[in-house]
């Protein structure tokens, strides 16, 4: 009896163990837990350098938006486009932005980031205005999530500084070039843009850009939050919830809802 006991006991241990660490595995992370954001700062340093998410600038690693938007997705923070704001004079075209940070665990405010983008900018000059309205908005949302994760973005091991804010041309020769041809650089080097092509297209003709609400954008984190709504699916509808207009997220909302629905009905079906 004794022998069979001690047998089960040392077949038990490595089913304890392997539980123990399990549960010790994190998908997503707690700001307010110091260890659980250091593993998010290591993780983080990876994603950045596998995904080429850095701009060099005089020697100095700074984070792109998406790094900065990656960081926040793992800790349930969102950025939400409060407003953009037409602050042009007649020499100069400008857009000034505003962006909250919404923790969607725990349905609250969390931070805030104001921003501007002028063509009067370094090599910005022949920037369409769609161009100057969405580095605006990027700028935004890399300066809110700055306010907030500076000090995880510095744990990582790089600077605490979005790389949408640094002047990218400060030490490049000055050099006459023709708009065409500044225009054909400019627009390509955008990395986030709000919106999908076929709204640019609009923009470039002439028609205004209507984004999406900010009542839209709460509703659609809303219905993220329903338990039959997946991780990589929640996940990937935050990261792109700024480029949506406004009749993009009447579909996404539309969307999810008919998905929360079919899956709750599968659901008492199969019970």
């Amino acid at each position: 009896m004794d022998t069979l006991l001690k047998k089960t006991a040392m077949n038990e241990a490595p089913k304890t163990t392997k539980e123990v660490t399990k549960k010790a595995k994190v998908e997503s992370f707690d700001i307010s837990r110091s260890d659980e954001t250091l593993d998010l700062a290591k993780d983080l340093a990876k994603f950045i350098k596998d995904n080429k998410l850095s701009t060099t600038v005089q020697g100095k690693e700074f984070v792109n938006v998406e790094g900065w938007q990656y960081a926040g997705s793992r800790l349930g923070i969102v950025p939400i486009v409060e407003h953009v704001i037409n602050v042009s004079s007649p020499e100069e075209l400008k857009y000034q932005a505003k962006v909250t940070l919404y923790d969607i665990r725990h349905g609250a405010t969390v931070g805030a980031g104001f921003a501007v983008c002028s063509n009067k900018e370094s090599g910005k000059k022949f920037y369409q205005e769609f161009a100057i309205m969405s580095m605006a908005q990027t700028r935004a949302i890399g300066k809110a999530y700055r306010n907030c994760l500076a000090w995880i973005i510095r744990a990582a091991g790089y600077e605490p500084t979005p790389a949408e804010e640094m002047d990218y041309n400060t030490n490049a020769p000055a050099a006459v070039v023709a708009p065409a041809a500044a225009v054909a650089k400019a627009v390509p080097a955008m990395q986030v843009v709000p919106a999908e092509a076929p709204t640019v297209a609009a923009e470039q003709a002439g028609a205004p850009m209507q984004y999406a609400t900010a009542a839209q954008k709460e509703e659609i984190i809303r219905l993220l939050n329903h338990p039959v709504i997946t991780r990589p699916e929640k996940t990937k509808m935050l990261l792109n919830i700024n480029r949506l207009d406004e009749e993009r997220a009447i579909q996404s909302i539309a969307k999810l809802r008919k998905a929360i629905d079919d899956r709750e009905n599968g659901e008492k079906a199969a019970a």
